[in-house]
């Protein structure tokens, strides 16, 4: 992407997708440069997001041995750094992860007075 169109950043998003991008970009460098590269994270840096930010989704992330599984996963081009690419792939399949889960999970009960769900006045006529 040109730089130029990066400026958006300094918009306010208009929509939820926009929204969601900023705060992805965000995070990233909220937590990448603390140590070395302030474009990549490294693994201390890595370890910090995964728990601040994903600790819900990922267990535990203060372990060592899954966060040295994921840099190790993640870091394609082996530099034993994270890179905004190579993030935005964890957060990509994590979201997969978590969309086939809620697929495969039964919806939860509807109450009668939903709105998406009731019938029309005519369709209860019938």
């Amino acid at each position: 992407m040109p730089r130029s169109n990066c400026d958006v950043m300094s918009k306010e998003p208009s929509s939820n997708l926009e929204s969601a991008m900023q705060m992805l970009i965000k995070t990233f460098h909220k937590y990448s440069g603390k140590e070395g590269d302030k474009y990549t994270l490294s693994r201390g840096e890595l370890r910090e997001l995964l728990t601040e930010e994903l600790g819900n989704y990922l267990g535990n992330a203060q372990d060592k041995d899954a966060v040295e599984r994921v840099m190790n996963d993640l870091d394609s081009n082996n530099d034993g750094e994270v890179d905004f690419t190579e993030f935005i792939i964890l957060m990509g399949a994590l979201t997969v992860a978590c969309n086939d889960f809620f697929l495969d999970s039964p919806a939860p009960p509807k109450k009668p007075d939903d709105k998406g769900d009731a019938a029309t006045t005519e369709e209860k006529k019938e």
